[in-house]
């Protein structure tokens, strides 16, 4: 493949990792991810060393052969933490440690979504394998250099959609597209819970012992906020993608997972805003999307996609905060990542599944991760079926927004007729950071 694509070149980089990679991994003979996909041991490097990135270390930790080796965090107090919990060794504020460190053969990205894509793409670059988590990236043009650089680079890149190896999600899924309740046309998914007030707050000096300009990074330099750092990141432009791309990615992902949709929607409707809450959050507190798809490809028939979010609210649907309706020619199947399953026939009546002498085997979304790297395949989540889903996160936060229903075209590259809503589906980095992504601008 060329490394000319339609998201820009990604192998130029503008970066002071300490070395030059000048000419593919070629330049270091045998690379960390060729030398992993020989060896049955695996070294991971931890880059966010907060509760998500602990949790999914864990995780990795429980896979044989595997261990958790150094840990990079801006946060001295996190950093420590995860060193002494996981026996690693203390690399710093600075991920470009890692990413220098020969001996490591995979990664997790677990930072702020600021910085998913270009703690992701360094690392493929340096050859590293990569657990990232969700959403892979700030915007979608970030999503798709990712998915381009880890195609160049033969790395594996596992997304943090870990319902791709949820057994009962995965039977679920291969239930609907079995037929189970006829031709579905229609998934309804949703996220309703009580979020908290962020408050209003002014900027002031960071907590001692953390580094708040490599926090910052690529992305655009504001002053340290309280609400707008750990965790509340999320609910900022500049830094998160809001509950649409925070809990709502999951459901996004198996609802379309379901559908069989393997191409980015025709058209995308969204209405939302801060309906409750009166801080200083960015995002919508309520919000409803929906995704058309026009039935051209790989899909014969025009299928939809709506996705609910009430930020205010314990009313859930079939009592789970998070869940997905399949609707069908035939009955409606739900299931949620809380562990419910139910089918309704065509009459609205109760019913069992279908018995079936081989249902799905998953597991462990970590350990597919490291048999992807192993095998030499593709794991559950690879980067074709993470930039899908996000495109999902991003064009319905950007119809939000701007309030307006959005025509992309089939790459994702432009919303048709629409230069401001084109505009949104890149981001302003920090001038001449080493961390911009090649292609980026």
């Amino acid at each position: 493949m060329s490394s000319a694509t339609p998201f820009g070149p990604v192998l130029s980089r503008r970066r002071a990792v300490g070395r030059t990679v000048a000419a593919g991994l070629g330049v270091w003979g045998l690379s960390s991810a060729s030398r992993a996909a020989a060896d049955t041991s695996l070294a991971v490097g931890l880059i966010g060393c907060g509760r998500q990135g602990r949790s999914v270390a864990k995780a990795l930790a429980l896979v044989p052969g595997v261990r958790i080796a150094t840990v990079v965090d801006p946060d001295a107090e996190r950093r420590g933490g995860a060193a002494a919990e996981f026996e690693a060794a203390d690399g710093g504020p600075d991920l470009r440690r890692v990413l220098d460190d020969r001996s490591i053969d995979a990664v997790i990205v677990a930072t702020p979504d600021h910085w998913h894509a270009p703690a992701a793409i360094l690392a493929c670059d340096a050859g590293k394998h990569v657990y990232v988590e969700k959403p892979c990236s700030h915007n979608l043009h970030e999503a798709g250099l990712l998915r381009d650089v880890a195609r160049l680079r033969g790395t594996v890149v596992q997304h943090g959609t870990q319902s791709r190896s949820n057994p009962l999600i995965a039977e679920a899924v291969d239930l609907v597209r079995q037929g189970a309740i006829g031709d579905v046309l229609v998934a309804k998914a949703w996220n309703v819970q009580q979020r908290k007030d962020i408050g209003r707050r002014q900027p002031g000096p960071a907590p001692t012992g953390v580094d708040y300009d490599l926090w910052v990074g690529p992305a655009p330099f504001v002053p340290y906020q309280d609400n707008r750092f750990h965790y509340n990141w999320r609910w900022w432009h500049t830094f998160g993608c809001g509950d649409v791309g925070n809990d709502g990615t999951h459901e996004l992902d198996y609802a379309r997972w379901g559908l069989g949709i393997d191409t980015l929607p025709s058209r995308i409707a969204g209405l939302g805003g801060k309906s409750f809450f009166h801080d200083d959050q960015e995002f919508p507190d309520t919000a409803a999307l929906v995704f058309d798809f026009s039935g051209e490809g790989p899909s014969s028939r025009r299928r939809q996609l709506v996705f609910e979010m009430r930020l205010w609210s314990r009313n859930y649907p079939h009592n789970c905060d998070s869940g997905v309706e399949f609707h069908g020619t035939d009955g409606m199947l739900f299931v949620s990542k809380r562990g419910k399953l139910e089918i309704l026939d065509g009459e609205n009546k109760r019913r069992d599944p279908p018995p079936r002498d081989e249902p799905p085997v998953v597991g462990s979304h970590q350990a597919d991760f490291v048999a992807a790297i192993r095998e030499g395949r593709k794991p559950r989540a690879d980067m074709d079926e993470a930039f899908r889903s996000v495109a999902l996160v991003h064009l319905g936060n950007i119809a939000i927004r701007l309030g307006r229903t959005l025509t992309p075209d089939a790459e994702g590259t432009r919303i048709v007729g629409d230069d401001e809503a084109t505009g949104l589906l890149r981001r302003t980095y920090r001038e001449h950071h080493w961390a911009t992504p090649a292609g980026g601008t």
